[in-house]
């Protein structure tokens, strides 16, 4: 019993002696917190909520294709006696590309030509016989049958010319289809149809690829397409430029072509909720091709009187997107925000912000609601401070990579006795 008391006296003492400690540890403690100077106020760029005209960067995928190509077909039947091209050759409009047996169409023409020599002698025979008995008729010399036969084949005189004029127009159709011609310039494919075939009307023979200039049609969501509309009612067409690029391609010759938008829809597709545009762009070298994925950026769309501040000045907090504003005191104050578009380095802000708050823009890292700041001036140079704050966070990480690797070092360069009397 004696030992139970006296080591609950022990515990009891040695439990004050512990609260006495810690109580003169916390009394040190604030005396060397209340020595400390004050951390000076943190300097970061700060700049006054104001509305304004935000450029956007965006770009729109599309499946390039070209409106004008042209499938060739035959239209006449025969053998094809001669191809006028190599496969991928530019060629232009007019240039002939095959030739199906014209001497059968040409010996066609010149039959249809003699048929209507010979219909137009027999119509002046009929007209001189008409007006001969136009002439008796009124002497009473033939009867009125014998004038109203010779008044009918006149008329089929006439009719029988008109018959071979038209026979002849369709031979002659039919030997300007015997050479196959280009009906637009572009680029040439493989012929579906050797020489020495035969060819009957339907028969497909090439395709014709035209290159310059190519047209591209892409969706725009809806929002988008509204506010491109306006621009355009406001500033003209001239404002917007169209720049196609082939994903894959970056920084080869003739990978980016300038442009101009041609067509924007006047309707909502329901399926998609986007509207339909069209824009053309000069291809002179067919350095793109049809098929090809790409994507048109519109340079020169905006968004007009918005909110915005740098894409880095927004965070998340507890609440939701958030940005740090200053008071009266310069104290850092959380506000949370409502987010609209990214406009390149640009965030939009929809709600949270009014004209005239003070919102911190720089490296939000490391400030918390409450904290003094030192406000600097802010240029108005977005892509500047987004680079800035990359560059510090590569820095640190490589610094950080760095004091990781010199601890691995030095743990690997311990003697083997001191690893043993460790482990023991």
């Amino acid at each position: 019993m004696r030992k139970m008391i006296h080591s609950r006296r022990a515990s009891l003492v040695t439990l004050i002696a512990a609260l006495v400690l810690t109580a003169c540890g916390q009394d040190q403690s604030q005396e060397q917190q209340a020595e400390q100077p004050e951390a000076p106020p943190h300097k970061v760029e700060v700049t006054e909520a104001v509305r304004q005209d935000i450029p956007l960067n965006k770009s729109y995928p599309s499946l390039l294709r070209s409106d004008s190509e042209v499938t060739l077909v035959a239209r006449v039947n025969g053998y094809l006696e001669e191809r006028h091209f190599q496969p991928g050759q530019l060629v232009e409009e007019g240039d002939s590309l095959y030739t199906i047996e014209p001497d059968l169409y040409q010996s066609t023409v010149n039959q249809r030509e003699a048929d209507l020599q010979s219909a137009r002698a027999e119509l002046s025979r009929a007209q001189r016989d008409a007006q001969r008995f136009e002439q008796l008729l009124s002497q009473n010399s033939v009867s009125r049958q014998q004038y109203d036969q010779a008044q009918a084949d006149q008329r089929v005189a006439q009719a029988n010319v008109a018959q071979a004029e038209a026979a002849l127009r369709s031979a002659n159709l039919d030997l300007g289809y015997s050479n196959v011609t280009a009906p637009v310039s572009g680029m040439i494919s493989l012929s579906q149809v050797n020489v020495g075939n035969l060819v009957t009307p339907g028969t497909e023979l090439a395709t014709i690829t035209p290159l310059d200039p190519l047209e591209v049609r892409f969706q725009l969501p809806q929002r988008d397409a509204f506010e491109l509309r306006r621009q355009l009612r406001e500033e003209g067409d001239s404002s917007i430029t169209a720049l196609l690029s082939v994903p894959g391609v970056s920084g080869a010759s003739g990978s980016e072509l300038e442009g101009q938008l041609d067509f924007l829809g006047s309707r909502v597709d329901a399926g998609t909720s986007t509207v339909q545009a069209s824009a053309s762009f000069a291809n002179p070298d067919g350095a793109i091709l049809p098929g090809q994925f790409v994507r048109v950026r519109l340079d020169g769309l905006r968004r007009f009187n918005v909110m915005a501040v740098p894409e880095i000045a927004v965070t998340q907090g507890l609440m939701g997107p958030r940005v740090f504003v200053l008071d009266e005191n310069d104290q850092a104050r959380e506000r949370t925000v409502q987010l609209g578009e990214v406009a390149g380095p640009w965030q939009i802000i929809v709600d949270g912000l009014e004209e005239g708050d003070r919102v911190i823009v720089g490296d939000p890292a490391g400030i918390e609601p409450g904290m003094a700041i030192d406000p600097q001036p802010f240029d108005g140079d977005a892509d500047e401070v987004v680079e800035r704050v990359e560059e510090a966070d590569a820095q640190e990480q490589q610094e950080q990579a760095a004091a990781a690797s010199q601890m691995t070092e030095g743990a690997g360069d311990v003697p083997a006795g001191e690893e043993e009397e460790g482990t023991q």
